[in-house]
């Protein structure tokens, strides 16, 4: 009983929130002429459908939220007709009890200005901030005393390729041969959400011609799933240090992560207070 109420209501929920997004779209938009007798605003039924690839009849029913079922493709034209962004095709998805199919993802590199003020908030508390490349965005200031990302070229302030080809930050972790092959199967988990990517695909030619353990190991098919846990990094006069870390997403369609290291002794706090 308490599935089928589930259902009746999520096919009306399903009902309005078509009817909405038509509404909201003028036939200028998609390329349909004005018109002057239109009654309501937006698209009419039978535009939807001639330009979703369905008969008006099978629409009609649709969005008056009868109980029928719609394929994931044409969930994906409807989105892509209505102009639904990925939150909206995300919610069409749900409403109509539908996998949603996976969306290539982009490397993307706008920052919102609330966290980089989350950053500055923390001054004595790594935190930088990545794209699904692993491009290092934005970072505070003891996240550049440790791994001094200002320093190098904006064109190879990436994670990856400091990891692989900066002696210093080669030093900083630990032992780091096990350290990197973890979170490079980490960041195959990501290559896989962006297959269609081309800055993603050039980074791992680069890195294959340009680091040779890159090169042997990427083909490996271990994948790391948990972007937490501990670091051991070399700091220079401590020694070195198990440092908690972990990934928190900020935004999942931007794929954007703020990555955060926290202490786990007073050594840790001591060398970044000694500034």
């Amino acid at each position: 009983m308490g599935a089928t109420r589930a259902l009746e209501r999520t096919r009306s929920e399903l009902s309005e929130f078509l009817k909405s997004r038509r509404e909201r779209i003028t036939p200028q938009e998609v390329g349909l002429p004005a018109g002057t007798r239109r009654r309501t605003p937006g698209l009419r039924r039978e535009e939807v459908a001639a330009l979703a690839g369905v008969g008006l009849t099978w629409y009609t029913w649709l969005e008056q939220g009868r109980e029928i079922r719609a394929s994931s493709a044409f969930l994906d034209r409807l989105a892509s007709t209505l102009k639904l962004d990925a939150a909206e095709r995300r919610h069409l998805f749900l409403l109509a009890h539908q996998r949603l199919p996976v969306e290539p993802g982009k490397t993307r590199c706008d920052v919102p200005p609330i966290l980089r003020n989350l950053m500055d908030d923390l001054p004595h508390r790594p935190a930088y901030l990545l794209n699904l490349r692993w491009d290092v965005l934005a970072w505070n200031n003891a996240a550049d005393r440790l791994f001094e990302f200002s320093a190098n070229p904006a064109q190879e302030r990436n994670l990856l390729w400091l990891l692989f080809t900066d002696e210093r930050v080669r030093a900083l972790f630990d032992p780091w041969e096990a350290q990197v092959k973890q979170m490079l199967g980490s960041f195959k988990r990501d290559a896989a959400n962006a297959f269609d990517d081309a800055p993603f695909q050039s980074l791992i030619a680069l890195l294959k011609n340009v680091s040779p353990d890159f090169a042997r190991w990427w083909p490996s098919q271990d994948i790391d799933g948990p972007c937490l846990g501990v670091r051991h990094l070399r700091l220079p006069g401590a020694g070195v240090i198990d440092v908690d870390h972990t990934s928190l997403i900020t935004d999942a369609d931007r794929h954007l992560r703020l990555v955060y290291y926290a202490p786990r002794g007073a050594a840790f706090r001591a060398w970044f207070e000694d500034v």
